[in-house]
């Protein structure tokens, strides 16, 4: 349900799980794996990252919450 927001071209903060250890990534979605159950971010440094959906916390849009586990 949320994953169609996700698409959108906006300026997203995650909060994330990567190697137990607690993350935060600014940047817009690049792409969707569903495959790989991953999103591709691409930070304000034009680096991309891969993001496992299973380790997402928190995702903050423009100061409205998407989704909060």
């Amino acid at each position: 349900m949320f994953l169609k927001e996700l698409t959108k071209n906006r300026l997203l903060t995650i909060t994330h799980y990567q190697n137990e250890s607690l993350q935060i990534c600014k940047g817009h979605i690049f792409n969707l794996d569903l495959n790989k159950q991953a999103l591709i971010l691409k930070d304000i440094h034009e680096k991309v990252n891969s993001i496992r959906i299973s380790g997402l916390r928190k995702l903050l849009q423009h100061e409205s919450w998407i989704m909060y586990y």
